[in-house]
Formats: structure tokens, sequence, C-alpha cells
């Protein structure tokens, strides 16, 4: 059986928390519920990195623009999470190509790292700090359950994610305008920071 649609689910998880998919495929390896999780993925050290690291962003991600300046931090990482763990799990099942794979793992990873990160600068322009919450637990109770749902149904995981990826670029496709609305005010609450910073010292 081709592991393209378990390599495009946890590319499309990857994009929303890497350390999550990591660990999930990781424990399922471990504990013997799947025999498709590479070793790599299995070894206690990548275990608990993935756990102090999820255990990290699971806080980060919650506190607004925190969350937002996590994100960016995590642009580069999460392809390249997705992208690795694409082509691992390529490498274990033989049925694709290590290239095809990682290309597949990190163009997905990105796509749904962008809707995350979008959708999240978005909701930083909320007043209350509980959307940041309510979304991030969210995110990680989706992640968890497709990723092991795609344990025992990999090919209808595939198409929830897909789904779930295609909804999100067309989310962020509406929310573009309000970011930038977002950006244009941040920008402009910093000048006149600044300038009010410049008059404090010079009062003549």
């Amino acid at each position: 059986m081709s592991v393209l649609p378990l390599v495009f689910t946890s590319g499309w998880a990857s994009g929303v928390n890497a350390y999550a998919v990591v660990l999930l495929l990781g424990v399922f390896g471990a504990t013997g519920v799947s025999e498709d999780v590479p070793e790599t993925l299995q070894r206690p050290e990548v275990l608990v990195t993935a756990g102090v690291l999820f255990l990290c962003e699971a806080v980060a991600d919650k506190i607004p623009y925190v969350d937002s300046a996590w994100d960016s931090v995590h642009t580069l990482v999460r392809p390249a999470a997705g992208a690795w763990v694409g082509a691992l799990l390529a490498g274990q099942s033989g049925s694709l190509s290590d290239v095809a794979a990682g290309l597949i793992g990190g163009s997905t990873a990105l796509a749904s790292h962008a809707v995350k990160a979008g959708t999240r600068m978005a909701v930083n322009t909320s007043p209350e700090p509980f959307s940041n919450v309510i979304v991030s637990l969210a995110e990680d109770l989706g992640v968890g359950a497709i990723v092991t749902f795609a344990m025992f149904n990999p090919q209808a995981a595939a198409i929830i994610a897909g789904v779930l990826l295609v909804a999100g670029l067309g989310t962020l496709f509406f929310l573009i305008s309000r970011i930038r609305r977002f950006l244009r005010r941040r920008a402009q609450r910093r000048e006149e920071k600044r300038i009010a910073g410049q008059v404090e010292e010079h009062p003549d």
C-alpha cells in the first residue's frame, strides 16, 4: 500500500504542530500500534525532545502575540519537519521515493503553517485572550485525532486533512485584509510611541 496518504496527512499536521506529530508517530511505533513508523522516530532521545518541545509549544501557542512570534520562528522548522517525517515514512515503506515524499510533506506543512500563522494573526486582533486558548486547543486536538486516525485509515485521514487545508486557505484569503489592517495599526502605534518618546526626551 502506498504511504502517500500518511505522508500528506503528517505533512499537514506538521504545519500545525510538528512536535506533536513526531511524538505521536514515535509513540505509535514504539508501542506497536503501527509498523509503518520508522525506527528513527521511536528512539528515546527523539521522543523526549519532541515531548519537551511539544510542552513548550502548548504554552507559547496559547499566549496572544507570543503565539505569532513562535509561529515566525517555526516558519522553517515546521516545513522541514514535514519533509523529514515524509522522507522517513517513504524510506520505511519503499512505495514512494524519499525526495518525492519530502517535497510533499514539506510543501503541505508549509501551506498548513501559513494557514495557522495567518489565522493566529487575525485572532490576535481580538481584545480578549480566550480565543487564542480555544483555537490552540482545537488545533492540538485536531492534530492528535487526525494523526491517530491516519494510523488506522490513512486514505480517509488524508481526505480530511485535504479538506481542512483547502478550507483553511480559503479562510486565510478572507482574513488577509483584516491582518493587513492589524499590522498597519500596530505600526502606527509603534510610530506614535517613538514620537512620544522623542518629545519626552526633548521637551523644548
